[in-house]
This record gives C-alpha cells, sequence and structure tokens, in this order.
C-alpha cells in the first residue's frame, strides 16, 4: 500500500516598494493566486497582516512520495525565487501519513 504525503512550507516574503497595506496586498494575492493555480497549493497568510513590507505565509500540498513531494516543494520555492527576488525564504517539512498518525 502506498503512503500519502504532505509539506507544509512556510514563506517569509518581504515587499521592498509597497508603501502601504494596499500595495503589498496587491502583490501577495498575485503569490498567492500563483500558488494555489499553477501548484495547486492551500494557502493562508498567517503573519505580518498589518506590516507594509512583510508576510508570512503558509502552504500545502499533498503527494504519493517523499520525493514527489521534496519536487513539488523545489519547484515551488524556484518560482518564489524567480518572482521574489527582493526577498523569499522557505522552510518547509515534508510528513507521511504514518508520521501524522500518532498526533492526532
Amino acid at each position: 500500500m502506498s503512503d500519502a504525503f504532505v509539506a507544509v512550507l512556510r514563506i517569509e516574503l518581504h515587499f521592498p516598494d509597497a508603501g502601504s497595506l494596499k500595495a503589498k496586498r496587491s502583490e501577495l494575492n498575485a503569490v498567492k493566486a500563483g500558488l494555489q493555480q499553477r501548484f495547486g497549493a492551500a494557502v493562508a497568510e498567517v503573519g505580518h497582516q498589518d506590516a507594509w513590507q512583510r508576510s508570512t505565509l503558509v502552504a500545502s500540498l499533498c503527494a504519493g512520495g517523499a520525493g514527489r513531494a521534496a519536487d513539488h516543494c523545489d519547484a515551488l520555492q524556484r518560482w518564489l525565487d524567480a518572482r521574489s527576488p527582493q526577498g523569499v525564504r522557505v522552510d518547509r517539512r515534508i510528513a507521511s501519513w504514518s508520521d501524522l498518525e500518532g498526533l492526532g
């Protein structure tokens, strides 16, 4: 039986040119939409909602294997790096269904 894997990514973004929350939201909404449409990621803003130039997102991806989950994370990070050369940091955790069974 194959296992299911989930990747959870914490994404720290910097928007140096944003001079207002409205400007940041415009850029942030484009990033979130790209993550959802291009990678099928579930995305939520979890930090710095009131800061003009910073945001923290959490995103999740699912895959049928650990290697495939890592590949999806790598592709997502490359896309973010290309889109946000002014500043992005991505931390990731990948867990199998078996890893998560004891947590519930």
